[in-house]
């Protein structure tokens, strides 16, 4: 696929996606949502990507859907042909590590598309709200499901009935993200993040741990510990196992031979 909306680029192991409608604040678009999947598609199939880091082109990570359409943003969709889950795949199927390195403001889907992401680093002067139903409609891209799991039901309730925004401290505090930054140090510190799992962390154990991490939550514990054997089987005495250990006893970076693809359980 050739990008127009988005742009795309793998440097040691790590995948850079911007979102690029940087004179529009990176709204959102059906074209835009059509090359997102396909590029975390490529994420989870390339053995060569150990991480994915989102972000936007601009000062802005995504301002929302674009409303240029006005009063026909929101028109009915034919039913076939419409998702209120904007793209496929979502962040959390993606097999690797996805940072959202949210460099300025993210309203509506541009937060709710965030919210599928692994990690958030955020902006300090960003305003982040899931506005939707104060523009007539409701969250969208999953927000049902990841918002609750980041910060409990009653912290969801409170941004999702209201739409009201936070700023970055306090969305912060409030648990959507693990960093809050300057909006120019984001990135940098998103892509370290990156860079260290792509060398340091084995890329098939990432893949399982990040796999049964997302499921928990709908598991009781026994069947949590029934799928941790399960795939520990999978992972000892393999390469990677005794890779880890001799990497760490002679103190030099692993070198990882177990691939995502190529390796995932049945």
């Amino acid at each position: 696929m050739e990008f127009s909306e988005i742009r795309f680029e793998v440097t040691d192991g790590v995948a850079l996606v911007r979102l690029h409608r940087p004179d529009k604040l990176n709204a959102f678009t059906g074209t835009m949502g059509r090359e997102l999947g396909h590029a975390y598609r490529v994420c989870d199939e390339d053995d060569a990507i150990r991480a994915v880091v989102l972000t936007g082109s601009g000062r802005a990570f995504c301002a929302g859907a674009d409303m240029s359409a006005g009063a026909a943003t929101f028109e009915k969709r034919e039913e076939a042909g419409f998702s209120a889950a904007a793209f496929d795949p979502p962040a959390f199927r993606v097999r690797k590590p996805v940072i959202a390195a949210v460099n300025g403001h993210a309203i509506g889907i541009g937060l709710t598309l965030a919210l599928q992401c692994d990690l958030r680093f955020l902006a300090l002067e960003g305003k982040y709200a899931v506005v939707q139903v104060r523009r007539g409609v409701m969250p969208d891209a999953y927000a049902h499901w990841t918002l609750p799991r980041i910060v409990g039901l009653e912290r969801a309730a409170d941004l999702l009935l209201s739409g009201r925004s936070l700023n970055g401290s306090e969305a912060f505090e409030f648990g959507l993200a693990s960093r809050a930054l300057p909006a120019e140090a984001v990135l940098d510190a998103a892509l370290a993040w990156a860079r260290d799992v792509a060398v340091e962390a084995a890329p098939l154990s990432v893949a399982l741990t990040k796999r049964l991490l997302w499921e928990s939550a709908t598991l009781d514990p026994a069947e949590v510990g029934r799928r941790e054997t399960e795939l520990h089987h999978h992972l000892m005495a393999r390469g990677d196992a005794i890779e880890g250990g001799l990497a760490y006893a002679e103190r030099r970076a692993p070198r990882w031979k177990l691939g995502v693809k190529k390796d995932w359980p049945a």
